[in-house]
């Protein structure tokens, strides 16, 4: 007998009822879809900028020092600057900004309150990029007289060392400390003999920035 078209029909949909339970099973055993990894976090202020030295505990700003100021979102108000004899630097928008005798922290609190002029909330990293204005001198009879960075903590024997030591004919019993703080100035004896023969240790002090040692 020849089928009709209603059996034709039967037929096709009884195929079909066949097949889509198996693709379902297929497709509940296949290995289930990974999820897309997550997008990194956008970078914080402090993640753009290159880490600078170590700062000694008791670090302030002060001239030559470089500095890297970087506000977030507002790349135009950012820039490296170099604290001037002035003890200031300066910035686009800002323009003339008092950091010297402030700390790191201080310095982006005070570009922060005054950029509030111009941004809403704004979000600002200060970054010491180098340390210039940190120095101790040392002059007289040693071998290499001169400016010496302090970057760390420093007595004034550790300093005659870094100036390679004292020359023949130097007055090692009578070197002497000026230091100035203000308008003050105060000086501290220094007997290279009695510290090299473990005597009056306590003599051997650290320096500050801007201490003078002279060596007759």
């Amino acid at each position: 007998m020849t089928p009709t078209y209603r059996h034709i029909a039967a037929a096709s949909l009884l195929l079909l009822c066949a097949v889509v339970p198996l693709a379902a099973q297929s497709a509940n055993t296949s290995e289930p879809a990974r999820a897309l990894p997550s997008a990194p976090p956008a970078p914080t202020p402090a993640s753009t900028v290159p880490p600078g030295p170590a700062l000694p505990a008791d670090y302030v700003v002060g001239p030559e020092d470089v500095l890297s100021v970087v506000f977030w979102r507002e790349r135009e108000m950012s820039s490296d600057v170099l604290v001037r004899p002035d003890g200031r630097i300066s910035l686009p928008l800002l323009n003339d900004v008092e950091v010297a005798g402030l700390t790191p922290d201080q310095v982006r609190e005070r570009v922060i309150e005054l950029a509030k002029k111009f941004v809403e909330e704004p979000s600002a990293t200060v970054v010491v990029k180098q340390i210039n204005s940190r120095k101790v001198y040392i002059t007289g009879n040693v071998e290499r007289p001169g400016p010496f960075p302090l970057l760390r903590p420093t007595t004034i024997l550790q300093l005659i060392s870094l100036a390679g030591g004292l020359k023949e004919f130097a007055k090692s019993g009578d070197i002497v400390v000026v230091r100035v703080d203000g308008t003050q100035q105060a000086t501290f004896p220094f007997n290279y003999d009695d510290v090299k023969n473990r005597k009056s240790l306590s003599q051997n002090i650290l320096l500050k920035p801007g201490d003078t040692v002279i060596v007759p």
